[in-house]
């Protein structure tokens, strides 16, 4: 094979390769937006159902479930059907969490609508950085996943601590990771490091729900109303 026509298969393999991600790309945008409609019917159906903790915990348990049976249908159809069953879930897992605001917080509506924007605006921000810059942000994954533990370990702690403070700088600390999550995990999808969409889009749905639970914990206890 002479120079030129190996030359020529590099090009044709980078423009495919280039094709395949920003289908991957396409494809997991469009089923996210899809999934966190779905899941914030979900919980607002959640909310107007007066579930409770408990039933929190069951749909949490449930969803639970269902990530791991979407991932095993990943490649499938079946695939859709279970992570919108998932996203449904977590949708009501958090319906419990929204009405205690509501009921404690005279100003819960206007604080839920600001971290929904807040968490709109540094998804946006954060993904564009990684689609323009096209850089591997890979080396982040080892220090985020350390990070996630060490917050979880102290979030338990603190059920029985029940230290404000403490409480404040855990919501800082999950609102700095999973907003590096959303720039890790766009960078996997950009760099070939994840290639399933539906898997994509759960990487970034839990970074999503997660990041707006945070900032919401910490508008309630910053400027609600006790």
């Amino acid at each position: 094979m002479n120079y030129d026509a190996y030359q020529d298969q590099v090009v044709q393999r980078a423009g495919e390769s280039v094709l395949a991600t920003n289908k991957v790309l396409r494809n997991t945008y469009l089923l996210l937006s899809m999934t966190l409609a779905f899941s914030a019917v979900m919980t607002f159906v959640g909310t107007q159902l007066q579930l409770t903790g408990i039933h929190g915990i069951i749909c949490w348990a449930v969803g639970f479930g269902l990530l791991f049976l979407t991932r095993y249908l990943r490649n499938s159809p079946l695939g859709l059907v279970s992570v919108f069953g998932f996203v449904g879930a977590m949708g009501l897992s958090i319906a419990p969490t929204i009405s205690a605001y509501l009921a404690i917080y005279a100003n819960a509506t206007e604080l839920i609508m600001t971290s929904l924007a807040l968490t709109s605006g540094i998804f946006i921000s954060l993904s564009a950085i990684a689609i323009v810059t096209k850089k591997d942000f890979g080396f982040l994954g080892k220090f985020l996943f350390i990070g996630l533990i060490v917050g979880i370990i102290a979030a338990v702690a603190n059920i029985f601590f029940q230290i404000p403070a403490l409480s404040l700088a855990i919501s800082g600390m999950f609102v700095f990771i999973f907003s590096a999550y959303i720039l890790y995990d766009t960078s996997r999808i950009i760099n070939g490091g994840e290639t399933n969409y539906i898997m994509a889009t759960i990487s970034l749905y839990l970074d999503i729900l997660n990041l707006f639970l945070s900032l919401l914990h910490l508008l309630m206890a910053l400027a609600g109303d006790d």
